[in-house]
């Protein structure tokens, strides 16, 4: 579904202005965004729209995003990088 150049301006779009933010989403790009169904893809690339502070307060637990698909990739990203 996403083109060369729809990946590279997605992957473009995970650099955010707050590290934290960096660290979650640039490493998702590279490693697993590929493996996404085309609907989890769309969700994702829908995420990247969000504002940061938005973004850091539902990543960080801080608030929980009402939009249960999100909610979801939030959870799924969070996952991958938990130790």
């Amino acid at each position: 579904m996403f083109d060369k150049k729809k990946y590279g301006r997605l992957k473009w779009a995970c650099r955010r202005g707050m590290l934290e933010l960096d660290v979650l989403f640039i490493p998702f790009a590279e490693t697993g965004f590929l493996e996404l169904s085309d609907e989890e893809q769309l969700v994702f690339e829908r995420l990247l729209t969000f504002d940061d502070p938005d973004l850091y307060a539902w990543f960080m637990g801080h608030q929980a995003c009402e939009d249960s698909e999100i909610r979801g990739m939030i959870e799924h990203i969070l996952s991958r990088v938990k130790v």
